[in-house]
């Protein structure tokens, strides 16, 4: 267990596969989470009470839970959720703790997370981006069923609709442009020894944590060590048919100037010797180096192993320490 103050970025399961994995290299972990989610029990809740969506922030919590029986009961309770046709049909109980919570802080979104983590005995704390609500617009280009060559450019709005949409991602952007960041989200990169970026969702857990302005320059400028943690599955609705390299690209075409000390990637991604040496030259133009390494689940394709993904963080941060 090292003392490097880690930040992880990103939202969803794959922020939760990170920080399950980072709570064996480290007891100080800050999770940075996307806020733009519009769908299922978040979108519900940010529709009715104008919050903050608060699913991603409540896995991030749960994943950040102590490794105790309290903390595991704390951790289910938080994730039931109802089933039913009623109102609370497909709400999370702890997307319901936080908005109350919420309701009772007024303007108070950092405290009202900081509660539920004392109430987890969570080894960390769990932070959102920005403190206003977002949403993302992309531009996807959509093949002709008729002829595959032709394509047009069509633009898509919301996280929900992004995620089940058949084109390809070209970019994305947030609404409002240039939202403000988290105040102690930029606090705790500056202070950071760690920052980890991905694995999750590309473009709509990942990526928009580049498109806050302050946000981006405190990954610019942090003296942190930069790690970006490549997906382990290339076959999710949102970047279906895009190569690891390409997953860098977007990285580098959103996010000018922006480096990176290591890129993890799973050797079950790599694909052809040619995607391999595109992926090498893209992550060389982010002055990173590649870490192939096997993160991934054997019997359970496109799910990060735990133990395997702490070693390779582990391997990284211990590589960088004088």
């Amino acid at each position: 267990m090292s003392r490097s103050r880690i930040v992880a970025l990103g939202g969803g399961h794959g922020l939760s596969a990170s920080l399950q994995a980072l709570r064996h290299t480290s007891d100080d972990i800050t999770a940075i989470v996307t806020v733009a989610d519009d769908g299922g029990s978040s979108g519900r809740l940010r529709e009715q009470f104008d919050i903050l969506p608060p699913g991603d922030l409540r896995m991030a919590l749960a994943a950040l839970c102590e490794d105790t029986s309290w903390g595991h009961q704390w951790s289910a309770v938080l994730q039931h959720r109802f089933g039913g046709e009623g109102e609370l049909g497909g709400h999370a109980l702890g997307n319901l703790l936080i908005t109350a919570l919420w309701d009772l802080l007024p303007e108070q979104q950092v405290r009202g997370l900081d509660l539920v983590g004392r109430l987890l005995n969570t080894r960390g704390r769990v932070l959102p981006m920005s403190l206003i609500p977002l949403d993302i617009e992309a531009t996807l280009r959509v093949a002709d069923p008729a002829d595959p060559e032709v394509a047009e450019r069509i633009v898509i709005r919301g996280q929900s609709q992004l995620a089940k949409h058949p084109g390809q991602v070209e970019s994305i952007r947030l609404l409002p442009e240039a939202p403000p960041a988290c105040p102690e989200a930029l606090e705790s990169i500056k202070l950071a020894d760690v920052v980890v970026l991905g694995p999750g969702s590309w473009f709509t857990s990942v990526m928009p944590h580049l498109l806050v302005p302050d946000l981006l320059d405190a990954l610019r400028h942090t003296p942190a060590q930069r790690v970006l943690t490549l997906n382990v599955s290339l076959n999710d609705d949102e970047t279906n048919g895009t190569t690891v390299a390409e997953h860098v690209e977007a990285i580098s075409a959103h996010a000018p100037d922006l480096t990176f000390d290591h890129v993890i990637a799973d050797p079950q991604v790599l694909g052809s010797p040619e995607d391999r040496a595109a992926l090498e030259e893209a992550v060389l133009r982010v002055g990173a180096e590649l870490v192939v390494t096997s993160v991934g689940k054997m019997r359970t394709p496109g799910v990060h192993d735990t133990l395997r993904l702490a070693a390779a963080y582990r391997d990284v941060i211990q590589a960088a320490q004088p």
